[in-house]
Parts: structure tokens; sequence; C-alpha cells
């Protein structure tokens, strides 16, 4: 059996905050999931396009704690256990930990069941309670529902200087909390784990020096961003085509916009450090199958 997936992140807010956050059905619905409802110790059920499977609510609460939630969650044909629990680090600092289980990296890999999304979910999820209890603008969520993967995010920050985070391999692995090789010409490599570690990297297939990139990830498809500034703010329009309509990498589209929520804390804030305790990439792969 594998371990339970744990992903563990710090908020900027008292934990009183964070706590009705988590449990008011109305906040719930602002930066989790279309739907929700709660009624603790009853219920606690969130269902809608932004959650796996979410044509109904499939989970079922089974213990409240002080500052902690456990549900079952029917995912895949499979019944999965998620535990949310907030430990207060100082008056004005929670920490916030999630562990689920049913999540492997051969589903993340295969896309086999809908449960290989489950990290990155998370690692979305909370991204967007952290900026939502700091009071800052949420960040775009996956739609379960398409197999259209389009998005921008307005970055209170030059074009010039998201673009070196975007395309620097030091930059880009100091915001992504994980090492990146990326050689920003046509025909270059962008290796998630570095070069050294990485024998199939995606490969750069197109480049507009300061505002564009094109990278070919192979099955899970390509992947282009571009740049438009305007009155010191950017732009950012982010694309992934080219992949199985059929069987869409859910998993690795909300894992490019939990990573992009970093890049723009990366920008606009001035005291930045990453959210993250326990890093959300820890089981990424540098295999073919996910590198393509």
């Amino acid at each position: 059996m594998n371990a339970p997936l744990t992903l563990r992140a710090r908020a900027a807010a008292p934990i009183k905050n964070a706590w009705q956050a988590l449990t008011d059905a109305t906040e719930l619905r602002t930066w989790l999931s279309d739907h929700a409802e709660v009624e603790l110790p009853h219920r606690y059920e969130f269902w809608g396009r932004q959650v796996p499977e979410g044509d109904a609510p499939h989970q079922r609460l089974v213990h409240v704690g002080e500052h902690t939630l456990q549900f079952t969650w029917l995912l895949g044909g499979e019944e999965t256990t998620t535990e949310i629990q907030l430990t207060e680090e100082s008056p004005e600092s929670t920490i916030v930990s999630v562990s689920q289980t049913g999540w492997s990296m051969q589903d993340a890999m295969s896309g086999a069941t809908i449960r290989g999304v489950l990290q990155t979910y998370w690692s979305l999820a909370i991204a967007n309670l952290v900026d939502h209890v700091e009071g800052r603008p949420l960040n775009p969520r996956t739609d379960f529902t398409s197999s259209t993967f389009r998005e921008e995010l307005l970055i209170d920050a030059p074009a010039d200087a998201i673009y070196e985070s975007l395309t620097d391999s030091a930059k880009a692995s100091e915001w992504f909390g994980y090492p990146i090789g990326i050689e920003p010409v046509v025909g270059g490599r962008w290796a998630m784990g570095g070069f050294e570690n990485n024998p199939n990297p995606a490969k750069v297939l197109d480049l507009t020096p300061g505002r564009a990139m094109t990278v070919d990830w192979g099955p899970i498809g390509i992947v282009t961003w571009e740049l438009e500034e305007s009155a010191g703010k950017t732009k950012l329009s982010f694309v992934q085509s080219g992949f199985d309509t059929s069987n869409p990498p859910y998993g690795a589209w909300t894992g490019w916009l939990s990573g992009l929520a970093e890049l723009r804390r990366y920008h606009e804030l001035a005291d930045w450090r990453p959210i993250w305790l326990h890093d959300p990439t820890d089981n990424i792969s540098t295999d073919e199958s996910v590198n393509g």
C-alpha cells in the first residue's frame, strides 16, 4: 500500500481565519469549488467543475477535531481518505497540512484513474486557500469537465522580470522549489529535475525573446506561454494542447497552475518565501512517461 500523500504549507493568517475559510460553505465556494455544503460535525461536501469527478458530492465526513477535518472521498471507484489539519505557528501564522490516501506516482504518470491528479489538485487548492486568507487574488482553477487548457494570469511585475523567471534555470528552480534546467533556445532542453537527472527532457520548439516560449512535453502535449505588459503589470497567457483529448492530462495542467501561483507570489511579495514546508514536487518523476 502506498503511503499517504502529505503536503504542508504556511499561511500568513491567524488560525481562526484559516479555520473559518476551511469550514464555511460560502468561503469554500470562493477558493475551492463551485458548490459546497458544510454542517459540522455531520457534513462536509464540495463538488462542481473544479473538483475531480465533481458531478456530485462524494465526500463523507468521519471526524472533526478542534482544527482537524477527516473525510472519505470516493474517486475512481476507490474510497480514499483526506485529512486536513491546521496548526498555529504564531498568532499571525498557520500551518496547513493535507494527508491524502489513494494517490500513486503510477496513476499520476499514466492517467489511468482520476486519483492521479490528487497531488497537484491539493497543491493548487492549498495555494488558493493561502492566498484567500492572506487577502490576495485567487489563482485559476482546473475545469475537470473540459479538454481545453487555456488560462490567463495577471502578475504585478514587468514582463522582462517574469520572462527571466520562466527561462533562467536558477530563477525557475527558486520559485518552483525543484531543480529545473532550461536552455532558452529553439531546440534547447527543458528538464524537470535538472539536466543531469533527466535523460528525457522536454524540447523548446519556439522562442520569442522577452515574450514567449513553446515546449513539447511529449504525450502530455505542447505548452505555450506568452507575456503582454501594460502599465507595469503583465498578463501571462498559458495554453496546453496536442494531448489525447479522451484522457486529458488534468494532473499536469493543475500542476502548472499551482506552479504559476507561486510564480505570482515570487514577483509580487517583497518578502517572498515559499509557502511550502513539505515540497509538493517531491514525487515528480523524470521518467519518459512524464516528460515525453
